[in-house]
């Protein structure tokens, strides 16, 4: 059941993808769950140039690297957003914005979505991870009045918008993990339940578990792993810290910066947080999860080249194989 352990690339895009690589292997990780942005995965020239896909295979083995999983949250989260403004011209690349129509800016991301699952069938890839976004995140705060009928649009339109994306995923063999995340479509429990309702249950949209997103919403990770373990596709290891109870900080953050004392949590790395990651693993053994447990590095207060080798030896602590028997077995004759 030995799972391999990750390091995803998204926070180190600013790098080469060969420097991240040199730098994961010195660490002892077995290999990196790639981000579609920086120089790391070009997804249309993967999805179209045997070229490109063997020099990235090759800077892999190079370093005795391999890969399990890439991730495309950036195109994902314009697939559905509303309003599309600066904040996606920022993250996407030009021609995806384009004209910054929203519109034009939606379908460019979602055809490119699609453009992702090639790229990973040409990679050997079986999971893309990623986000979705949401055109009714903006209605959380459910004022002004929010009408049923415009929370049920908002599921429809997701579904309307990720039906002919997933099509391109079963065509090539490829599933979708989305990652549970504020902002999303599915942000918690009970929006995930309604998420995968609207879409019927397709197989191709599962889950990435980030056990961060949760415990700052007082949700609990490990019961999430109980009930959806038939679609936990991926899991990322990030921590979070709730800094709450001093009758100033709240839940919401603020509009204050990662790492400024006054939010009510933060990102913190793996093993820093609140996370019980513990009993998270155990559960994970428990539903038979045999992925990769990828370490994804966020923390306003760590340098990364501390906080990603520091958080691999934490995991390989945690990360202990079941028991090929019961502990009581020997006392059978």
């Amino acid at each position: 059941m030995a799972r391999p352990i990750t390091l995803f690339t998204g926070q180190w895009a600013d790098l080469p993808f060969e420097e991240v690589a040199r730098l994961a292997s010195e660490w002892g990780y077995e290999g990196l769950e790639i981000a579609c942005w920086g120089d790391h995965l070009d997804v249309r020239k993967a999805a179209e140039d045997d070229g490109y896909v063997r020099n990235r295979l090759d800077i892999l083995e190079k370093y005795n690297l391999k890969v399990w999983t890439i991730s495309n949250h950036l195109l994902g989260q314009a697939v559905c957003d509303d309003p599309i403004d600066q904040r996606h011209q920022a993250i996407l690349p030009a021609h995806i914005w384009g004209d910054g129509s929203p519109e034009g800016v939606r379908q460019r991301a979602a055809e490119e979505m699609g453009t992702t699952a090639r790229a990973a069938r040409r990679l050997g890839v079986d999971v893309v991870v990623g986000f979705t976004g949401s055109s009714i995140w903006k209605t959380v705060a459910m004022f002004p009045p929010v009408p049923q009928s415009m929370v049920d649009a908002g599921y429809r339109d997701f579904a309307d918008r990720w039906n002919p994306i997933l099509d391109v995923y079963d065509e090539v063999g490829v599933k979708f993990a989305h990652e549970v995340h504020p902002s999303e479509i599915a942000y918690d429990y009970w929006s995930t339940t309604a998420t995968l309702e609207a879409i019927g249950h397709r197989e191709a949209f599962g889950l990435n578990w980030d056990p961060s997103h949760f415990v700052w919403q007082d949700l609990d990770p490990v019961g999430f792993l109980w009930d959806f373990k038939d679609r936990i596709y991926h899991v990322d290891c990030k921590d979070a810290k709730r800094q709450v109870g001093n009758g100033r900080n709240g839940r919401m953050g603020s509009h204050l910066a990662w790492g400024d004392p006054r939010r009510g949590w933060d990102f913190v790395s793996t093993g820093h947080g609140d996370v019980p990651w513990e009993a998270c693993f155990r559960m994970l053994n428990t539903i038979g999860y045999t992925g990769p447990i990828s370490v994804e590095w966020e923390d306003a207060g760590m340098d990364r080249l501390v906080g990603a080798a520091e958080a691999l030896q934490f995991v390989k602590s945690l990360a202990f194989e079941p028991p090929t028997a019961s502990f009581d077995a020997a006392f059978s004759s």
